[in-house]
């Protein structure tokens, strides 16, 4: 619809009419105004799969929905670092919204995973911003490009479910830009989704949901969004705000309460009746929007869509260890399956991601019966402590076998939405149960199944460890190609595993901080943090082995210097050296060289995933521009390049660098400096051209300190030298002068005019 007709529309409509389309009309509709012709539209949750409920539905995903597809949770899709196959997830949902008269598809779930305990890290992509926002960028506009919306969620710093609703995330600016806005930023600049949900929690004081500067100011002015803000289910605190704030629609209904506040406020001066306006014209034009898009007579083909889950978890599942190539599996060799998420998937978790389906394939529907296959339950799910019987009927049964494959994981009710985690650890019985098997000697491969890190007490015994996440309906399946070999892993960890709950940055504080939530560790998320630190990890951020082997080669940057307006082109070769079909993940990393001031060891910049056959090698290729070079300043406002050499690494992984170049880059940018009397002396030194407008001041400083100062030598213990004198002045602030230097308090003003001037 045209803009023009929008706007015609609006000015049509009475105060009462305005004020009614900015809040829904049940759990999941926006309220219709048949006079004007407008009708209502079906919102539907849905990140990973469709979760269609009447309007007596609820966002915990406690009543039943229809019956759906079950994809992969967000985390396995992120491991397969694979854009394309994003882009299929999307086409398909949007293909399975249109059937359903869904409008708008809640998703993607863009937030940092900052803590490995946040209960929903099974729904979030990444611990980076670069991988997540890429990701999430290709399913946007695989849905959208099929005329139906989406809602990136949640905006901003929703990084735990402890207290979601009121707690306060007290973060810095320069943690904000770099990291959790950036997860959403070049997302929201190149899909331009429909629609952004604004999150529950508070950021520095202000409710996300009436933040005039995240939703007005950065969201739209800087991004240049569009679209329309819709609150999380509930997160409204204060409608009238919200509005002034730049929230369009309160979902879900909250029965004429938000509507009669928003009408009170204009009718008494306290809300520009214009704001409604704007608010009405976006949830307008994104119904008119879905209205004209609609495509009648589509087939919801649930058969097929079930292999699209299969193939797409077959892509993200990460190999962490295969010890002697203990995998793939040999057909006809006895295998001890043992476990019972062999036997009963755990494949989903729990809130407003879950999916209801009647498919789901498990790994011993596949191999029932198959007389090389023995099953033994080992363990019984939810529970810590070991049955003895269930041991000893495992350790039979395995020690019968040629290999001993366990299906071990975190429990239902350890992942949801709504709650953290408590722990990293997994239940003791199943511990127990792999570190006996170890012990008796059995070669032992394991599966696990879970939203987010585990420590693992047996990693160094068992012979295989497969981290097959919370894969969808078709784990089975997906779990099948991998450990038979019809499939080769290529997923790569979208996070890093700490060794203990304990390494990780935000050990301290996490979940312990009441409603003020204090990001102490900053910028330093994930592997930034590991890495700076030096710190073992059990696995890190972009690992993932493979049934093949890669190598790389004839890395080639096209300058060796330039200025931060320029781009640098960058290839390398990948060579599939190895014996079978694999695909590969190149990550580009970049770090500054002595930066003077803190940063991380090296940031993921670009990443593609390569197919190679046997003995093939392919080029790949990347730009990078100014931003991947950047750090954000508090002083300009803006993310700034430094000038100095950096580094771009070609990688495996954080930790396994292939190949690596430097280009030196030259900054255009000259950050202002403005003296104050706190300004140290050492702030002076770095800038020699002002030293000298203040060169009497630094000579009267000198004899406060007893003469002019020597050279220091062996023979003169006692005298002062220069690089004393230096060392003293560094962190002294300019107003010493009055102490030191002899000068009145009036001088200290005129000192610091020549210095700004």
């Amino acid at each position: 619809m045209e803009e023009s007709r929008i706007e015609e529309l609006v000015s049509q409509m009475t105060l009462e009419e305005k004020a009614s389309l900015l809040s829904g009309d049940d759990f999941w509709h926006t309220k219709a105004i048949e006079r004007l012709g407008i009708p209502r539209m079906m919102v539907s949750d849905g990140p990973v799969g469709l979760r269609k409920q009447d309007e007596h539905g609820d966002h915990l995903g406690v009543n039943e929905s229809i019956k759906a597809v079950c994809f992969p949770a967000g985390v396995l899709n992120a491991a397969s670092f694979d854009i394309d196959a994003l882009a299929k997830l999307g086409d398909t949902l949007a293909k399975e919204c249109l059937a359903e008269d869904v409008g708008v598809i809640l998703g993607p779930a863009m937030n940092i995973k900052r803590s490995p305990l946040c209960g929903r890290n099974f729904e979030y992509y990444s611990e980076d911003p670069t991988l997540s926002s890429k990701l999430g960028a290709a399913y946007v506009k695989a849905v959208q490009a099929r005329g139906v919306g989406t809602s990136p969620k949640h905006f901003a710093a929703n990084n735990q479910e402890h207290r979601r609703m009121s707690a306060d995330s007290k973060v810095s600016m320069r943690a904000l830009r770099e990291i959790y806005l950036a997860s959403f930023e070049e997302m929201v600049k190149d899909s331009k989704p429909w629609t952004v949900m604004g999150s529950y929690n508070r950021i520095n004081g202000c409710y996300s949901c009436e933040n005039n500067w995240l939703l007005n100011e950065v969201l739209r002015k800087e991004w240049g969004f569009d679209g329309l803000v819709v609150s999380d289910w509930g997160a409204v605190n204060d409608r009238v705000y919200g509005v002034a704030g730049g929230l369009d629609l309160e979902m879900p209904s909250s029965g004429g309460v938000g509507d009669r506040s928003i009408i009170e406020a204009v009718q008494n001066d306290e809300l520009d009746e214009k704001l409604v306006d704007k608010a009405a014209e976006n949830v307008l034009r994104i119904v008119m929007r879905y209205v004209e898009n609609k495509q009648k007579g589509l087939v919801f083909d649930r058969k097929a869509d079930h292999e699209e889950a299969r193939k797409l978890a077959g892509q993200g599942m990460v190999l962490l260890k295969n010890k002697a190539n203990t995998l793939p599996l040999i057909r006809g060799m006895k295998i001890a399956v043992i476990g019972c998420y062999a036997q009963k998937a755990r494949y989903q978790g729990g809130g407003s991601a879950h999916i209801n389906t009647d498919n789901v394939v498990s790994f011993m529907d596949l191999l029932k019966d198959d007389p090389d296959i023995s099953f033994s339950l080992g363990f019984r799910d939810g529970q810590e402590e070991t049955d003895p019987s269930l041991l000893e009927d495992a350790l039979r049964s395995a020690k019968e076998a040629d290999i001993a494959l366990v299906f071990a994981g975190l429990p239902d009710k350890y992942e949801s939405e709504a709650y953290d985690r408590f722990t990293m650890k997994l239940p003791q019985c199943q511990n127990d149960l792999i570190e006996r098997l170890c012990k008796e000697g059995i070669r032992c491969a394991v599966v696990l199944h879970n939203g987010s890190p585990v420590e693992m007490p047996w990693v160094s015994e068992v012979d295989a460890i497969l981290e097959a996440y919370l894969a969808g309906e078709a784990t089975g399946e997906a779990e099948y190609d991998i450990l038979f070999g019809d499939v080769n892993p290529s997923g790569k960890l979208a996070e890093s595993f700490p060794i203990r709950c304990e390494d990780n940055p935000t050990a301290l504080t996490f979940g312990l901080d009441g409603d003020h939530v204090d990001y102490r560790e900053d910028i330093f998320v994930g592997y930034r943090y590991y890495d700076k630190k030096k710190m073992d990890v059990l696995f890190p951020f972009g690992y993932g082995l493979s049934y093949t082997e890669f190598e790389y080669s004839d890395l080639v940057i096209d300058k060796s210097s330039m200025k931060d307006t320029e781009t640098v082109h960058i290839s390398l070769k990948v060579k599939n050296i190895g014996k079978i079909k694999g695909k590969e993940v190149v990550q580009i990393y970049v770090g500054q060289k002595d930066p003077g001031i803190v940063r991380p060891v090296r940031e993921l910049r670009a990443f593609t995933k390569v197919e190679l056959m046997p003995g093939e090698s392919k080029e790949v290729s990347f730009d990078l521009t100014k931003r991947a070079f950047a750090y954000w300043n508090d002083i300009i406002g803006d993310f700034h390049v430094l000038t100095g050499e950096y580094l771009i690494e070609a990688a495996r992984s954080s930790r396994d660098i292939a190949l690596t170049a430097q280009v030196h880059i030259d900054s255009t940018v000259e950050i202002p400096y403005r003296f104050t009397q706190n300004s140290t002396f050492g702030d002076l030194m770095e800038r020699p051209d002002k030293m000298e407008r203040i060169k009497d001041v630094l000579d009267a400083l000198k004899e406060g300190f007893g003469g002019q100062g020597e050279e220091s030598s062996d023979n003169d213990e006692g005298a002062i030298s220069n690089q004393m004198i230096e060392a003293m002045l560094k962190y002294m602030p300019l107003r010493a002068i009055v102490q030191f230097a002899g000068k009145e308090k009036s001088a200290i003003e005129d000192i610091i005019n020549r210095l700004n001037s």
